[in-house]
């Protein structure tokens, strides 16, 4: 089922807006709740939900890249090709994720710690799973052989999520990799410069085998040190299978029509969720936060919420509109001036 602007298909923009709705409100009650709010059921379910949207984000990217490979593979491009649109996506991805944590050093000068330069997060782990991917597919499609290439694609990213996930436990303690430099192991296992793994950063395990998640099975403990919430098989394929829950809803939703009925604000967010996740992070966690930080109640958070939904909502809708009307504004910009 596909947009009426574009050839995108419309439940995977579905997916991405509510992955940004929940991080919305993650962020602006993680942000803005103090005192007592903090220690409400109400603040634990919002901060159980903000679990997803992360997941999300990656599963999303698995499938968007299967999806193009699928597209690039019958358009007949090579398989060097194919990887490479996908690489360079990648790359451009991961310095996005440079340029970000420059923009919120800078606006937090004088009291963030130039460590936060180089700080593991999302949109640093998008990246870098693209490019993973990319080389993956590259390998796939080379050494395929007489196995339908999405079937041998989808075997083998199956099994590198679920290597990823059997590895992490053990990168995470054991094996970690202490004689890298800290900014390289932050990328293995979140460690950044506080010399153990740290659970609020995105590195490669265990987060990218949600990009590339496929099947997984079964349930399972071997390890000696047992984290559940953080880094235990049990917990990504739990997760997988949420993610595979809201799939069938937002693509059943989405191939039945509701999706259209009228104007979709997930479908919205999600055509733009690369800006409204860069946009609205200032006004929640920022130097320009419309809230004090930790010091307000459920309902005042809740209103705040609602402003930057809105707010994000509008600014995703100029966005599109603004889209493809570059040269048209460039030629209003060149017009002579006229004289008399």
């Amino acid at each position: 089922m596909k947009t009426s602007s574009s050839s995108r298909l419309a439940y995977i923009d579905w997916m991405r807006g509510l992955a940004c709705i929940l991080m919305f409100q993650t962020h602006c009650y993680d942000a803005w709740l103090g005192g007592a709010a903090r220690k409400s059921t109400f603040f634990m379910w919002s901060q159980l939900g903000g679990t997803l949207p992360a997941p999300l984000f990656l599963f999303l990217a698995g499938i968007s890249i299967a999806l193009v490979t699928d597209r690039l593979r019958r358009k007949g491009l090579s398989a060097g090709q194919i990887a490479g649109k996908t690489i360079r996506r990648g790359a451009e991805i991961l310095a996005l994720g440079f340029l970000f944590r420059l923009q919120e050093f800078l606006i937090a000068w004088g009291w963030s710690p130039w460590s936060d330069l180089l700080r593991v997060d999302i949109l640093n782990t998008i990246g870098v799973a693209m490019m993973l991917m990319g080389g993956l597919c590259w390998i796939v499609l080379r050494l395929s052989g007489g196995l339908p290439t999405q079937l041998a694609l989808g075997v083998t990213s199956g099994s590198i999520a679920l290597l990823i996930s059997l590895l992490t436990p053990l990168l995470w303690t054991s094996w970690r990799p202490r004689w890298l430099p800290w900014p390289i192991e932050s990328y293995v296992d979140g460690v950044h410069n506080l010399g153990q793994p740290q659970s609020w950063l995105f590195p490669i395990f265990p987060w990218t085998a949600f990009a590339f998640a496929g099947l997984a099975l079964g349930s399972w403990q071997l390890y000696d040190t047992y984290d559940f919430w953080h880094t235990s098989p049990n917990f990504f394929l739990m997760r997988v299978g949420m993610l595979l829950a809201i799939l069938s809803i937002g693509y059943f939703w989405c191939r039945w029509g509701a999706g259209h009925w009228g104007f979709s604000p997930l479908i919205q967010l999600g055509q733009t969720s690369l800006l409204v996740y860069w946009a609205h992070f200032e006004f929640v966690y920022g130097r320009f936060s419309i809230l004090p930080k930790r010091a307000v109640d459920v309902r005042t958070a809740s209103i705040g919420l609602l402003t930057i939904f809105l707010a994000m909502l509008m600014l995703s809708v100029w966005r599109t509109r603004l889209k493809g009307r570059g040269a048209e504004m460039g030629a209003w910009f060149r017009r002579p001036v006229a004289t008399n």
